[in-house]
């Protein structure tokens, strides 16, 4: 039987260009909870919560999942985050269980390392996962990733690639991570470096691509080599750094976010004092692909595109 391949979040940045690229090569269905005028493969509308999606897999003969719904930006309600990304993630599983999927790709995060103090100096695959309950979207990646664990010991069939990239960017990146890039002042916390590790878009689609080709399985870090300090960030971007201490900035959000004006909360600040650096090694020993760009050549080539369009 040929391969035939599902993408959730088809109609997402990352989705949207895998689904163009693998539709090339393979028999590609995406499924989102919305429908682009110009779908980049054959679409269907399901919510990656809703039951259907398991007669989807079976009726459409699905042998490869890339799992790539997830929710990048709260709205700031918890429980509905945690149920798309926790059950939803739950309910591709069975979906792929009931129809005898060989091989599941999951874009899980290097945020479910967490953001800690403690992190070793560069993350390797085998470093325990600590998300953050502060952060919901780290602590669902480790929550995820818990049970992707406990599936993989109940159900080996089903071969498993979970990924945990860094920052992505590309030339049109438009994300939570970028609007940082976007303001008068870098914000930084003070006697911290707040190292940064870039993947390039194109990377990524590279080694999921590759993944299903070769029915890898396995967990692996996306990073290009090596990491950015924030003070390095602002100089390339030619902007002042505001570096303040960690209480001043705790204080400061606390206020604003009250007032609305801002959403960001008291609880960010570790999101900029403790980013988890991701080790490649294991992307480039075991998995056998090598990034394109470093760390620094993306954030480059984001910069450069997004100087020309005004983002910036």
């Amino acid at each position: 039987m040929a391969d035939k391949i599902l993408i959730t979040g088809a109609a997402g940045y990352i989705g949207s260009k895998l689904a163009a690229r693998l539709n090339e090569q393979f028999d590609v269905v995406g499924v989102d909870i919305r429908i682009p005028e110009s779908p980049p493969c054959a679409m269907l509308q399901c919510d990656i919560r809703d039951s259907k999606l398991a007669d989807i897999v079976a009726s459409e003969g699905i042998t490869h999942v890339v799992h790539l719904a997830s929710v990048l930006e709260s709205r700031g309600d918890v429980e509905l985050d945690y149920d798309i990304d926790v059950n939803g993630t739950r309910n591709v599983v069975e979906a792929c269980l009931q129809g005898k999927v060989k091989h599941l790709t999951v874009t899980s995060s290097g945020a479910a390392y967490g953001y800690h103090a403690d992190n070793p100096h560069w993350l390797d695959e085998y470093d325990r996962l600590r998300g953050n309950p502060e952060f919901a979207y780290s602590l669902h990646k480790t929550l995820v990733e818990n049970y992707l664990a406990e599936i993989r010991e109940q159900h080996p069939e089903l071969k498993q690639l979970i990924l945990r990239p860094g920052t992505v960017l590309g030339t049109q990146t438009q994300n939570q991570i970028t609007n940082l890039f976007e303001k008068p002042r870098i914000l930084a916390v003070r006697g911290s470096r707040s190292p940064f590790v870039f993947i390039w878009d194109e990377d990524i689609l590279d080694i999921i691509d590759l993944g299903i080709r070769e029915s890898k399985a396995g967990i692996y870090n996306l990073a290009g080599d090596g990491a950015l300090a924030i003070d390095e960030i602002a100089a390339h971007l030619g902007k002042p750094l505001l570096a303040l201490p960690a209480s001043l900035l705790r204080l400061a959000l606390h206020i604003g976010h009250a007032l609305r004006l801002t959403r960001y909360t008291p609880a960010q600040v570790n999101f900029l004092r403790y980013r988890p650096v991701l080790s490649n090694r294991r992307l480039k020993r075991e998995f056998g692909y090598e990034p394109q760009l470093t760390s620094r050549e993306v954030f480059e080539l984001f910069v450069k595109h997004a100087r020309t369009r005004g983002q910036l």
